[in-house]
């Protein structure tokens, strides 16, 4: 089966679910909090009832691959099932690795998360274009064939990536602009909406901005920093100005601490996708 465009499908998923990312991140102090183990039994449990509640009805899961990957093969067979059972109740998984290497080490990962023959195929995948944006092309080219996407690292909501994302070259851009204008190039006549997107963090406020930063490349950007990290939806406008549609806010700690409970957990999503589309608008 071919699949359309991972930005066409995900403009559907934000225009029928609601613009909203929720992170699966099985933290050991989550585990704690939800009565859970701190081990493979216990992984499954969370995340098999994060699925549960809301693969039905938020537009994007996002595990973090790291949380699975510490308890070795087990852990990586939890997330295998994580990622199929959320496709197969609707949601798109963004897989959340931030992979970047070169060349045929490159390629591995991209078919790790992107080939649709993979036990970890996702829709998406977060990548770091810090070996430059040429080291990614593996992934975008397969990306681009299999109707899957990548959300790329430009402006991260920690303030360590200032140090990387803000230095300058020698034509006076930032590494920031530099990453945000090759996914420009990539999401060219892309319509509704490109399947290369950006990760920028909700934090940021009006550095963004002040800094002349053009943070409209025509694909997805991805927001973290709602909730735990302080950002709010209203403070979406600020950052993300006239590229504010195509923002997807992602939230974990904020939903996920209202488990076990099925339906406090839909509750807190819904009540974050509504405060989202007000800002945003339909």
């Amino acid at each position: 089966m071919t699949l359309d465009p991972f930005g066409a499908r995900l403009r559907r998923a934000m225009d029928t679910r609601g613009p909203l990312c929720v992170g699966i991140d099985p933290h050991a102090s989550l585990l704690a909090a939800w009565d859970l183990a701190d081990d493979p039994a216990g992984l499954e449990r969370f995340s098999r009832t994060v699925v549960e509640a809301l693969a039905d009805r938020v537009a994007v899961l996002k595990p973090q691959s790291a949380f699975f990957e510490r308890f070795g093969s087990r852990g990586v067979a939890v997330l295998e099932r994580t990622v199929a059972d959320a496709r197969a109740a609707g949601a798109l998984v963004l897989m959340d690795a931030k992979r970047g290497d070169i060349g045929s080490t490159m390629a591995a990962y991209a078919a790790t998360y992107l080939d649709p023959a993979s036990p970890l195929f996702s829709d998406a995948v977060t990548v770091s274009p810090y070996l430059g944006f040429g080291s990614l092309r593996p992934a975008v080219e397969l990306a681009r064939a299999c109707g899957t996407g990548i959300f790329a690292l430009a402006l991260t909501s920690n303030p360590e990536g200032a140090e990387v994302q803000r230095a300058t070259g020698a034509d006076g851009s930032t590494v920031a602009a530099t990453v945000l204008g090759h996914l420009r190039e990539e999401n060219a006549g892309e319509r509704p909406l490109g399947s290369f997107g950006a990760v920028v963090g909700a934090t940021l406020g009006a550095t963004v901005a002040e800094a002349g930063i053009d943070l409209d490349t025509g694909g997805p950007l991805l927001a973290p920093g709602i909730g735990a990290q302080g950002a709010t939806p209203a403070d979406l406008p600020a950052v993300f100005g006239s590229a504010l549609r195509n923002v997807l806010p992602s939230v974990s700690r904020d939903v996920l601490r209202h488990g076990p409970d099925t339906a406090a957990l839909r509750a807190a999503a819904e009540r974050i996708a509504d405060e989202v589309r007000t800002v945003v608008g339909d």
